[in-house]
């Protein structure tokens, strides 16, 4: 599947030239909305944090916390990123690896599991505030003036110049890096590049069948049976690789809705230009074969799936064709993506193909797709004929939290942007690492999730001589236990920044990323990323040239764990 508006030779960066942005209707989610320039204006700053995720959040506390002047600049109107944005069923490994500032925002919040989105946003700005960091909200990238291997400067959207000694790249994405010029890449590497079991297509260790539509014979065409008749919506046209081949696909995103069965519940919205033709697979998938159990739930039974999770709080995808908007998020990270399989990893990325302004309006397209099509399933779910009675009636008994994302008509307001760019840097994280054969001796915090991803395409194959469809690059493998991630995964290259600090988009491959892609961690990282700043200024030293023993240091007596027995 690819979105009618991204389909066409327009995979490639030649053909971007995104539709002009429909206003969207109040009180709707959105992405981004041009901001009106003012007159060009200066600050200076120590330390520039961009990016109001929990890691950025985190990052510009823990600076200001040590002295420094910190400006916080958020892409939107919120901060805490995801933390705020829906996704309150933490996924957190070992929760005995979380120490320092992240330790500190859980018990402030309440618990490390099922807060309230709009209790978590508060508190994040009452920690800004009592810090003394200036948050600056609706400030989208534009560029960034260099002197050599140095941040001079980041010219914000609105006209807004912030000079600093230091930055910090705290966004989902990696703007800020790849407007630097710092190495990264997008996708998945092949399984030899670093050597990785779960690497490129088709893993050897995998999900073990779970959300392959109960290992049933689904044909995917609109004719059951007829390729002449062409595939149904949401399956990919393009040709998958064999196993080990890597590509440029990301991770699917979705929305993690917050849903109540209360009776002050908001029904599911129908959104504008909802076409039931868009779930044809799902719908075939629900009346195939009555012995399968809809569970709205995740599950790992035989002949079960959920499609959805429901429950009275944060609820996730969890079934064959569930929330993700499997093969949707592709040209996410830069605006470019190519349909192609490689044995090989292509050089690392270096720059911005699409400036950012162009790259914000086309991931408001992407944004507004996600949107309609993950309430288009809800409600689909819950009224539409061709789901099953009994599953129509349960789904209908949920519905969105009225007391959760008010200005954004009750949907979450961040997309669950799974993966990005990723940095390249002097130490690449792999599932080496994960699996405990390696370990970094410089260490900034511990990651203790499972190498963990959610599905990368959804395409038709054949399978004893019947053509039938099936999701790929989904994985979820346990670590050996909690392990250390590496300074300098955090850090770029001296020779290509030597200002910049990344605990976000950091170094690391697809696989390994997905272990330590979890927000207790990113704001692990990022309260490491803030105290290297801190320490590099009053050092007048390159980030790389932090004395790895005084970071330590600090670290540790600031409540950060960085080893585990």
């Amino acid at each position: 599947m690819i979105p009618r508006f991204l389909a066409s030779a327009a995979l490639g960066l030649a053909s971007l030239a995104p539709p002009a942005l429909a206003a969207a209707p109040s009180g709707s989610p959105f992405y981004y909305r041009p901001v009106e320039k003012r007159e060009a204006r200066e600050i200076e700053c120590e330390v520039a944090v961009y990016g109001g995720t929990s890691a950025g959040s985190i990052a510009a506390i823990q600076a200001a916390r040590m002295g420094r002047k910190v400006t916080l600049l958020s892409f939107n109107r919120y901060v805490g990123g995801l933390t705020s944005g829906g996704l309150t069923a933490t996924d957190l490994g070992n929760k005995d690896t979380i120490g320092g500032l992240a330790r500190e925002f859980y018990q402030r919040v309440g618990g490390l599991l099922d807060f309230s989105s709009v209790s978590a946003e508060k508190l994040y700005h009452d920690l800004l505030r009592e810090a003394g960091v200036t948050v600056l909200h609706d400030q989208p990238l534009e560029s960034v003036a260099m002197e050599g291997n140095r941040i001079v400067s980041a010219t914000m959207t609105t006209g807004l110049t912030v000079k600093a000694a230091m930055f910090i790249d705290a966004t989902y994405e990696g703007d800020l890096l790849a407007a630097a010029k710092v190495s990264h890449h997008v996708g998945r590497e092949p399984r030899g590049t670093y050597g990785e079991s779960l690497a490129g297509q088709w893993q050897q260790v995998s999900w073990k069948g779970v959300y392959q539509f109960c290992g049933l014979p689904i044909s995917p065409y609109r004719t059951p049976g007829d390729p002449a008749s062409g595939l149904l919506p949401e399956i990919s046209p393009h040709r998958p690789g064999v196993p080990g081949e890597g590509d440029f696909r990301v991770q699917a995103y979705n929305f993690r809705m917050i849903l109540s069965n209360k009776p002050d519940r908001i029904p599911f919205p129908k959104p504008a230009g909802y076409d039931p033709g868009r779930y044809a697979l799902l719908a075939r998938f629900l009346n195939f074969d009555p012995r399968v159990k809809w569970t709205l739930n995740y599950t790992t039974r035989p002949m079960t799936d959920g499609p959805v999770q429901m429950r009275n709080g944060d609820s996730n995808n969890a079934g064959s064709f569930s929330s993700d908007l499997v093969d949707g998020s592709h040209r996410w990270p830069d605006g470019t993506f190519e349909p192609v399989n490689f044995s090989e990893l292509p050089p690392p990325r270096r720059g911005l193909p699409v400036p950012l302004p162009g790259l914000y309006e086309l991931r408001e397209k992407i944004f507004q797709d996600h949107v309609a099509y993950q309430q288009g399933l809800m409600f689909f779910l819950a009224n539409d004929p061709q789901v099953p009675e009994e599953l129509r009636r349960r789904a209908a008994g949920f519905g969105l939290d009225p007391a959760e994302f008010k200005d954004s008509g009750h949907w979450p307001h961040q997309l669950y942007v799974r993966e990005g760019r990723r940095m390249v840097s002097a130490y690449v994280m792999t599932q080496s690492d994960c699996e405990g054969k390696r370990v970094a001796q410089d260490s900034v915090g511990l990651a203790s999730y499972a190498m963990d991803s959610h599905f990368c395409q959804r395409v038709a194959v054949e399978e004893n001589g019947v053509m039938t469809v099936r999701n790929e690059g989904g994985f979820g493998h346990p670590c050996k236990g909690p392990y250390p991630v590496s300074y300098r995964s955090i850090v770029p290259e001296s020779s290509e920044c030597v200002n910049l600090l990344v605990p976000v988009s950091l170094s690391a491959s697809h696989v390994a990323f997905g272990s330590i892609r979890m927000e207790p961690v990113f704001m692990i990282l990022g309260q490491s990323a803030g105290t290297a700043a801190a320490l590099a200024i009053a050092a007048g030293s390159s980030v790389q040239e932090v004395a790895y023993p005084k970071l330590r240091e600090r670290l540790l007596a600031d409540g950060q764990i960085l080893g585990f027995p």
